[in-house]
């Protein structure tokens, strides 16, 4: 029988080292198919499915339901079988051994390779050709297109065309140790568009922010992988001794849902009472306090607030349901209001980037992705409306609602998640009235929306009951001063009162 092959937990988003395994769904002897799900894993963003790059028998399950594996190390092995007309039988063993495809030392050697077995290697090629499509980031099958991942090495006549990665051990292009090692080199996670085999996004990362190119980089771990040290010796110097690499960090021990809520024994030393639960921050809840902390501790924050008459703006609203079923819902409108306040106020649509040597510069955009805070069962998640003011209040009401949905089952993707400019928080569903708001990093602002109420107001000289919300706009008092500030914030108020100055396109 063929000797297992071990899928590496891939690399699911820029800048995510760690995963918690969620769920298994597949078991020790089950036979899966290329891009069946085997896992449900949760990362800092959202949950996903992870699919199977492998056809074959399940050997091994790499962890336990709500422990905390490391992008890069082993997720699951599975048993190659063939794929003849109905067979179910294990693959062959080859003549001579195959790659292993995941040493869990990134600095131990490969096994020595020869050709396999053709038959068996040709028949499970064209099964990983036939694959859906299926990815994550950087990673997945190629779904008929393309040029598809192999883990043994291919015979020389086999046509198409793989990107030339550096090799080991002198191994010579178009030998079986060196197919050998660019097909272990392309099993791990690849920067797309480049040619350079790199598994940590700390790696990319450190690239990226010193300008070297990865794709003209050597690497000098297994397989051509590119090392933080290959990165470390193009930055300093055109010969560096290579740093020793740093071992990743040893997941977290295990921690099952039961067991994070049962009860702790044991007083607590400050207070003297007894602890009721222990509660680990992680997920979600581990990103959210770390990207608050982080504003606060960064961004010097000031907050404007006005009370807005929405009386119109509901009267508008009411008026259209009389003649269309599909109306937008309030903070729809609102949105179109904002986009259209950035427009006139781009300073609240931007970013600041910090260099090495401490110098800033603002980073402006060409166009609005409009964040909308979402509160779920996993905690407070901001998916962004791409190309917000393109749209018109009725295509925000659709995008809004799609991607709140996809965000409270835990489905949003990481670009969906971390690409917003400015955020719009409606904390008025909470029977709220106003709230100053933390900016969402490395965002500049943020606009609150509170809870729509009867209150007395002037009208013409004389009183009145109307519909009144508050508007909260906290900014960063780095890339504006309070007057522009408050002139986006009436900008807003003012279309709110005046709707139909804003809405000819609705």
């Amino acid at each position: 029988m063929s000797e297992a092959r071990v899928f590496l937990l891939p690399d699911l988003g820029e800048g995510l080292t760690e995963a918690e395994l969620v769920s298994w769904h597949v078991a020790v002897g089950d036979t899966i198919t290329v891009d069946q799900p085997i896992a449900e894993v949760e990362t800092a963003k959202s949950t996903v499915e992870v699919p199977s790059p492998y056809a074959g028998i399940v050997a091994e399950l790499h962890g336990q339901p709500g422990e905390t594996l490391d992008v890069g190390k082993p997720l699951i092995s599975v048993t190659p079988v063939s794929v003849g007309a109905g067979a179910a039988a294990p693959v062959a063993e080859p003549a001579e051994p195959e790659v292993e495809p995941a040493e869990t030392e990134l600095g131990d050697a490969p096994a020595p390779v020869t050709a396999p077995a053709q038959a068996e290697a040709e028949s499970y090629r064209e099964e990983e050709k036939a694959g859906s499509g299926n990815v994550l980031i950087g990673y997945g099958t190629p779904g008929g297109h393309g040029v598809a991942r192999r883990t043994r090495a291919r015979k020389s006549s086999v046509s198409g065309s793989v990107s030339t990665l550096p090799l080991e051990d002198g191994a010579a292009d178009g030998g079986p140790a060196a197919d050998a090692d660019v097909d272990l080199s392309l099993l791990r996670t690849r920067v797309p568009g480049k040619l350079g085999a790199v598994i940590s996004p700390l790696v990319r990362r450190m690239a990226r922010e010193h300008g070297v190119d990865l794709g003209d980089l050597p690497g000098s771990g297994e397989g051509g992988l590119i090392m933080r040290r290959d990165v470390e010796k193009a930055i300093h110097a055109p010969v560096v001794e290579p740093v020793e690499t740093p071992k990743a960090p040893v997941a977290e021990p295990a921690i099952s849902p039961e067991a994070a809520q049962a009860p702790a024994t044991g007083a607590d030393a400050r207070t003297g009472l007894p602890i009721a639960a222990r509660t680990p921050v992680r997920g979600v809840r581990k990103a959210v306090a770390a990207n608050m902390a982080r504003s606060r501790s960064e961004i010097p924050e000031a907050t404007v607030w006005v009370d807005v008459d929405a009386t119109a703006l509901l009267e508008l609203r009411e008026g259209l349901k009389s003649g269309s079923s599909q109306v937008p819902g309030l903070l729809a409108f609102i949105a179109r209001f904002v986009t259209a306040g950035l427009k006139k106020y781009p300073e609240l649509n931007t970013r600041i980037e910090t260099a090495e040597d401490g110098s800033q510069e603002i980073v402006s955009f060409d166009g609005v992705n409009l964040g909308i805070a979402a509160q779920t069962d996993r905690g407070l998640v901001v998916p962004s409306v791409r190309a917000a003011e393109k749209l018109s209040a009725r295509e925000l009401d659709a995008e809004i609602r799609r991607l709140t949905d996809v965000a409270r089952q835990g489905k949003a993707t990481p670009t969906e998640l971390g690409s917003g400019t400015f955020t719009l928080n409606n904390y008025g569903v909470f029977n709220v009235d106003g709230s100053a708001a933390i900016i969402n990093h490395p965002e500049v602002a943020i606009l609150g929306v509170g809870r729509i109420i009867d209150r007395p107001w002037v009208v013409n000289g004389g009183l009145a009951v109307r519909k009144v919300t508050e508007l909260t706009l906290t900014f960063d008092h780095r890339v504006c001063d309070g007057g522009t500030a408050a002139g986006f914030l009436r900008f807003v108020a003012d279309a709110i009162e005046n709707p139909t100055s804003l809405l000819v396109d609705i």
